[in-house]
């Protein structure tokens, strides 16, 4: 009788063991530079209660959706736009119906200087300074919005040869808060910190301006866990965090 315990008290720690073994998940999410913040608090909440690991790959989302073209490994991928989301869906990459949009961003000129930039934009005109810096407006969509607004002001031909390019926005708020480049276009997710003042200074710029950047996923495999990782990021605590981080949420 003693031995048959000994036996149900190891089958069971054996089970018990194996099942928490299978039900730990590792899942790999490509997303869009600016949102780096905001995903990796969702990310290390969603980890806390389920246990499953998501693995976070940055960069430009151009480059993404062309690696996503080649086939990368990604389970899902969060854009800092809509069209290349759309488009993979038209593709035949992305899971049909599984689109949604998660933030609304904002671009805005920064300088990690106090009084650099003035609240109006008038910067721009006056000059004064070396190096502007945008990410590619080719790759990045918040280039493309600091390009569309350099245009409205009617200064993009005359900045020419001040301005530099980041690969990605992140590269680009590198750029301004390296102090390689005075002033640029960065996203305000990338200067607003939850519950502190913003650092330096910087220029709100009007809606009006840019095509409002509206920031899409998408879910490029079909596994449990990212569709869990997918509805955990549409929660009303994770659409709270996100507008902590300076967007708005549809």
């Amino acid at each position: 009788m003693k031995q048959l315990v000994y036996v149900f008290t190891f089958a069971a720690a054996v089970f018990l063991f194996g099942s928490g073994e299978a039900a730990a998940d590792e899942i790999r999410v490509a997303v869009a530079s600016n949102f780096t913040h905001a995903i990796k608090n969702i990310a290390e909440r969603f980890t806390d209660k389920t246990g499953h690991k998501v693995v976070l790959i940055f960069g430009s989302t151009g480059k993404h959706y062309a690696q996503i073209k080649n086939g990368a490994p990604f389970d899902a991928f969060f854009a800092a736009d809509v069209w290349r989301p759309e488009l993979l869906e038209k593709e035949g990459v992305a899971l049909p119906g599984s689109r949604f949009t998660y933030a609304v961003g904002k671009v805005v000129l920064w300088s990690p200087g106090m009084g650099y930039v003035d609240s109006a934009g008038k910067v721009l005109e006056q000059g004064g300074f070396r190096y502007l810096a945008i990410a590619n407006p080719k790759l990045a969509p918040y280039g493309k919005a600091a390009q569309e607004v350099l245009q409205a002001r009617k200064v993009w031909d005359a900045l020419q040869g001040n301005i530099v390019r980041g690969e990605n926005i992140g590269q680009t708020f590198q750029f301004v808060k390296s102090g390689n480049a005075e002033l640029g276009f960065v996203a305000y997710s990338q200067i607003k910190k939850p519950g502190h003042p913003v650092e330096g200074s910087f220029w709100d710029i009007p809606q009006s301006l840019y095509t409002p950047i509206e920031q899409q996923a998408v879910l490029l495999k079909e596994n449990n866990t990212v569709q869990a990782f997918l509805r955990f990021v549409k929660s009303e605590k994770s659409r709270n965090l996100i507008r902590e981080h300076g967007y708005s949420v549809p």
